[in-house]
């Protein structure tokens, strides 16, 4: 067993099989976090520069952006320097950084769903009372929420981890995650495994159940209407990102719960990417 002030970086196993090619895989994903981190920089400036956009919809958009360019931060620069790396290993500082930055985005996103969801949920159910509810302070107060919750909640259980001893620094995975470093700790870990059920309760459930009622709400009071195409315009975006969003929770679940280590690297990686970028 390893001492745990010994361990001042992580090795990340998942590239061990990437092979001769690499560049294949530099060149795709460096494709990918370009192509994520300009669009959502463009919708940022276009909706903050053109002032017909400056409406609840689509602060709340700008901020699903700037979530957007935040998380695909802290994912694809780790990924695309391990792969051209030769021990594919990460900074224990640099590991919980990635690990702060993947976890409030994954919050954060949640978060910014479930308000999208009541913002719709008024503008069509109650449009009379919308710009008074839906104000601007209010949305920017609520977007500020967002991310405070987030980083806040997360910021806890980060701080546990930090200070579990460690007896290893083998990662079955391409990036850091925390329940992955959790593994590592030499003594129980009962205690810290009961305060994070209770966190993802509280801090997914809610938002799960205000998005599921504000939905189905809306969609019972537009089929009793003549707003049948403006329910399905509001919606279907809304649930496929929803739908999209959970899918790759899941698969995130079961990266973590189940070993990995027979799965090849490349369906690691593409498993990885959907389940922190495709949200987007």
């Amino acid at each position: 067993m390893e001492n745990s002030t010994q361990i001042t970086n992580f090795t990340l196993t998942a590239y061990a099989d990437i092979g001769g090619v690499k560049y294949l895989y530099v060149f795709i994903v460096l494709l990918l976090f370009l192509f994520i981190f300009v669009f959502n920089i463009v919708l940022i400036t276009v909706i903050c520069v053109e002032s017909s956009l400056h409406e609840p919809m689509y602060y709340l958009l700008c901020s699903l952006a700037v979530n957007g360019v935040y998380g695909s931060i802290g994912l694809f620069p780790v990924v695309l320097v391990n792969v051209l790396s030769k021990t594919h290993e990460i900074s224990q500082v640099c590991c919980f950084v990635q690990i702060f930055i993947l976890h409030t985005y994954g919050s954060c996103e949640l978060s910014n769903l479930a308000v999208m969801g009541y913002d719709r949920y008024m503008s069509i159910c109650h449009p009379l009372q919308y710009r008074n509810i839906m104000s601007p302070i209010r949305v920017c107060l609520l977007i500020s929420l967002t991310w405070l919750f987030a980083i806040c909640t997360f910021t806890i259980t980060l701080l546990l981890t930090v200070r579990m001893p460690l007896c290893g620094r083998i990662i079955e995975k391409i990036y850091c995650a925390n329940y992955s470093v959790v593994k590592l700790a030499c003594g129980n870990t009962t205690t810290f495994n009961m305060y994070a059920s209770v966190a993802i309760v509280y801090t997914s459930f809610p938002q799960l159940l205000h998005i599921v009622y504000s939905y189905v709400k809306l969609i019972r009071v537009c089929l009793k209407s003549a707003k049948k195409s403006q329910a399905r315009n509001t919606c279907t975006s809304h649930i496929i990102t929803l739908v999209i969003y959970l899918f790759g929770e899941f698969f995130e679940l079961i990266q973590n719960r189940f070993d990995m280590s027979s799965v090849p690297s490349v369906i690691q990686i593409i498993l990885s990417i959907y389940c922190l970028i495709l949200p987007l």
